[in-house]
C-alpha cells in the first residue's frame, strides 16, 4: 500500500479505533491520487499509440507506388550537408538561415520540412522556401505529376531505382532529378517520401 512501516507500527499501537480509521482514510486518498495520476498517465500512453497506429496505417496503405500532383516548390540547397543524421536534422532549418547572410536572412522563410535533392549523381539537403530573394543556390522544382513511394533508409536506394524505371518504361520519362522528402516517423527516426518528376 505504499505506507511507511513506521506509520503502520505507530497506527497499530493506536487504543483509539476513531484514530485507525482517519489513518486509513488518508492512506484511501492517497491511493485515489495515485490511481488517478496512472490513469492520466495511460490516457496519454493510448493516445500517442492512436496516433503512432494511426501513421503506422497510412504507410501501410501508401506502401506501393502513388502519383502526387505537387506545386511549383523553390528549394534552398544545402553547400555542405548531403545525407540527413541525427546532429543535423535536430536544428535542421538554422544550418538554411545561416546560409543565408545577415543582410537577406529577414526575407527568408522556410517551411518545417526537410529533404535530399539529386541531380547528376549529387545529393544534396534542401529547405522548402516560403519567403526568398534571389541567391545562389535556390532551385525550382516543377509543378506537376510526381511517381511517388514511400520508403526507408534501408529500402532507399531500391526503391528509388524501382521508380526510375517505372518512369522510363511506364510513363516514357527520363527523370533528371530526384527528391526524398525527410518524413519524420518516430522520435529520432525517419522515413522518405521519393518523387520523380513525370509531366507537367
Amino acid at each position: 500500500m505504499d505506507l511507511p512501516l513506521q506509520e503502520i507500527k505507530k497506527v497499530l499501537e493506536y487504543d483509539d479505533l476513531e484514530k485507525i480509521v482517519d489513518f486509513l482514510v488518508q492512506a484511501e486518498k492517497k491511493a485515489d491520487e495515485k490511481i488517478a495520476a496512472l490513469q492520466y498517465s495511460k490516457s496519454k500512453i493510448q493516445l500517442a499509440k492512436a496516433d503512432y497506429e494511426r501513421k503506422l496505417q497510412g504507410q501501410q496503405k501508401f506502401n506501393g507506388t502513388f502519383l502526387k500532383d505537387c506545386p511549383e516548390r523553390v528549394i534552398l540547397l544545402s553547400d555542405t550537408l548531403e545525407v540527413p543524421t541525427l546532429d543535423n536534422l535536430w536544428n535542421y532549418l538554422s544550418h538554411f538561415y545561416d546560409k543565408v547572410t545577415p543582410a537577406l536572412k529577414e526575407q527568408f522563410f522556410f517551411e518545417d520540412l526537410a529533404g535530399i535533392y539529386t541531380e547528376n549523381g549529387v545529393s544534396k539537403l534542401f529547405a522548402v522556401c516560403i519567403r526568398y530573394v534571389e541567391i545562389n543556390g535556390l532551385k525550382t522544382l516543377p509543378k506537376g505529376k510526381y511517381l511517388c513511394a514511400n520508403c526507408t533508409e534501408e529500402n532507399r536506394e531500391q526503391v528509388l531505382s524501382k521508380l526510375m524505371c517505372m518512369a522510363r518504361t511506364k510513363y516514357g520519362v527520363e527523370p533528371t532529378f530526384t527528391v526524398q522528402l525527410i518524413v519524420v516517423s518516430g522520435i529520432l527516426h525517419w522515413n522518405y517520401e521519393v518523387q520523380v518528376y513525370i509531366e507537367s
